[in-house]
């Protein structure tokens, strides 16, 4: 009895472990989202990087593993501060660059599966 009760804690301590590593790096929280935002060429190239129609930085590499992943588990997997730094970039995109926002939506999304779920940013 005292096996199955060690190994019930063992088995529940590596689930709770497992779970908690389920979140995206954190490396990039820091990331400067403004200073993308407010510089087109800089935003552009990040935009490119993501279609596939350019060179991709660290940065961009990293969203675009993580891009199709965080739109299936509606950034289940995202820390609290990246939902917010992709809340304000959905926002910026659907206001003020929609064309692009449209690529990027077609490549990411081309069954409108997510769209449902972009959208509330547009609100």
């Amino acid at each position: 009895m005292v096996h199955l009760n060690l190994f019930v804690v063992v088995v529940a301590s590596l689930v709770c472990f497992t779970l908690a590593q389920e979140k995206y790096s954190t490396k990039y929280e820091n990331f400067d989202v403004d200073k993308v935002l407010n510089n087109d060429s800089l935003l552009t190239s990040y935009i490119n990087c993501l279609l596939d129609e350019g060179n991709c930085t660290e940065e961009g590499q990293a969203l675009k593993r993580i891009l199709p992943d965080a739109l299936k588990t509606n950034c289940g997997k995202c820390t609290d501060a990246q939902k917010l730094k992709i809340e304000k970039i959905m926002k910026f995109l659907i206001k003020n660059r929609s064309i692009d926002f449209d690529r990027l939506t077609a490549k990411y999304d081309p069954s409108g599966e997510y769209k449902k779920k972009l959208e509330k940013f547009s609100a």
